[in-house]
């Protein structure tokens, strides 16, 4: 393979740090491993994203939180605010389990109008629907351990107060997977929307009132990839640019069976007209030669929801940054899990078809300081050099590829030999962790994972993030994103890119932590 810069015709492009990086010590978020602005809850375990809206100012985050330990039990919703997407401030416990079961996923609406009743004083009700979960119920196999429940908050969220007649949506009986509502105001049908994820499918219910559903289709059964169970469906409009059509995607996240196996995210292109989602032709036929078109090709994106009451035109997302193979085993401590970064979601057309593409939310950007480099170029060698710790980065690179056989290269390393490659070659874009660093907690994590790569042209842009243990890639625009965790035993402090292309662009800037260091 050759790499060109310039008029160089082959070359090595090697970025070197002066000195020795050093972990993050001990102490209040810094511990090894933890990401410094992806949001991790302080202790405990966390996994699904949940009740994601923005109300009054401030982004709501809520999740699956068991304060606890550092693996799964009893599901809290635990809760997070941020005025700007990037730095979070923790607030207590919002949900707790009672004789009803666990707080398993769910979504919350501002009920703006009142119409379900529970607005007091002038008071817009945060209104939270939710999954509960019997645990005693599961443990015996009754097949109607989970049912829907409802709960309100009058002060912007900072305290909750459940339904008394609750559940709003009893169990229907010999139904072993019924959870994780997803509720939004259908404005033409004048009625509140609930996808929920039935197993292999998803039911959608309306509502006048939030209280009271009445089921209306079904939607799924034998569509798209069925390696394991349904969860947290999302029903989403968009627009295209230079368009008054809309078209809906329906986000459905599936475990196992994602696309590097265990846990993923697929979609769905259609219609929905206040009842039925309904497939697009295209897209249907696309799946008709493959098993199911996916958000994000990485292992470690999972349970991705958008957020509600978001007033500026952008759909915006958010994922759990892990995978059910072995999420439980991350080697951190006193915390586990973490969320990936903030994105934008944007419906495009492309020569397949209409797809959905990411990218960071442009928030993300205030994060950021030049790194500053000093050049050496040595026949077919440019050497970059600086003291930045690249642990905590953000790189953009533009390459021209090459007619014939292109590729590229792309490897992070450090001191112990130990490196992440990604790039692309032979038509896919890769991530290799396999030598990446920690693996020793799981037999499946260390791996080379593939994704399906489709240019218009000769060009390709990545956009690359990392943050302590986590990578997270876009490319061309961010039609294409993986999402990954690597835990490499020392700090990576160099990057050699090689291959068959033009290096136009780079880019390199360091990324300040969001966290008060105590």
């Amino acid at each position: 393979m050759k790499l060109r810069y310039g008029i160089i015709t082959s070359m090595v492009w090697l970025l070197s740090l002066t000195g020795q990086a050093q972990e993050l010590a001990a102490g209040h978020y810094q511990e090894p491993y933890r990401p410094q602005w992806h949001f991790s809850p302080p202790s405990g375990w966390m996994n699904d994203p949940n009740g994601l809206v923005y109300h009054q100012g401030e982004y709501h985050l809520f999740y699956q939180f068991y304060p606890n330990d550092t693996r799964w039990g009893p599901m809290h919703w635990g809760h997070a605010i941020s005025r700007d997407l990037v730095h979070w401030e923790h607030q207590p416990v919002a949900l707790t389990p009672d004789d009803k079961g666990y707080i398993f996923s769910g979504s919350i609406v501002a009920d703006t109008h009142n119409t379900s009743g529970l607005g007091k004083d002038g008071a817009i009700p945060l209104v939270a629907l939710f999954t509960y979960h019997d645990p005693n119920a599961a443990a015996k196999n009754t097949r109607n351990h989970e049912s829907q429940g409802l709960a309100f908050s009058l002060d912007n969220g900072r305290s909750w107060q459940k339904y008394a007649d609750n559940p709003v949506i009893p169990n229907p009986g010999d139904t072993q997977d019924f959870r994780d509502p997803k509720v939004f105001w259908h404005a033409p049908s004048q009625h509140w929307i609930m996808g929920l994820s039935v197993t292999d499918h998803v039911q959608f219910w309306r509502s006048k009132n939030l209280i009271d559903w009445q089921y209306q289709s079904s939607f799924g059964k034998g569509l798209g990839a069925h390696g394991g169970v349904w969860e947290c469906p999302d029903l989403l409009p968009f627009t295209l640019p230079g368009s008054n059509q809309t078209h809906w995607a329906l986000l459905l996240n599936l475990n196992p069976g994602g696309p590097q196996g265990g846990s993923g995210i697929q979609y769905f292109v259609g219609d929905f007209d206040g009842k039925t989602f309904t497939l697009d032709p295209e897209f249907a036929n696309t799946l008709q030669h493959k098993e199911a078109v996916w958000l994000d090709h990485g292992a470690d994106n999972y349970a991705g929801v958008t957020w509600s009451g978001v007033k500026d035109g952008r759909t915006l997302f958010i994922g759990w940054m892990s995978n059910w193979l072995y999420g439980q085993e991350l080697p951190t401590h006193p915390w586990r899990s973490s969320m990936t970064m903030p994105r934008t979601l944007e419906m495009i057309r492309t020569a397949e078809g209409l797809r959905l593409k990411s990218q960071p939310v442009a928030e993300l950007e205030t994060l950021r300081q030049p790194l500053a480099f000093t050049e050496r170029t040595e026949a077919d060698r440019l050497t970059l050099q600086s003291n930045a710790d690249i642990m905590q980065s953000e790189w953009l690179f533009e390459f021209r590829l090459a007619d014939q056989a292109p590729a590229l290269a792309l490897t992070f390393s450090n001191e112990s030999g130990e490196k992440l490659q990604l790039g692309m070659d032979d038509g896919q874009f890769y991530i290799d962790r396999s030598q990446a660093g920690r693996s020793d907690f799981s037999d499946t994590f260390a791996a080379r994972h593939l994704a399906p790569l489709t240019l218009s042209d000769k060009s390709l842009s990545l956009r690359l993030f990392l943050d302590q243990s986590a990578v997270e890639v876009f490319v061309n625009d961010g039609q294409l994103s993986m999402t990954e965790r690597v835990f490499p035993t020392r700090p990576y402090t160099a990057v050699h890119i090689s291959g068959n292309a033009t290096l136009i662009r780079k880019q390199g800037y360091k990324l300040t932590s969001i966290w008060p260091h105590k």
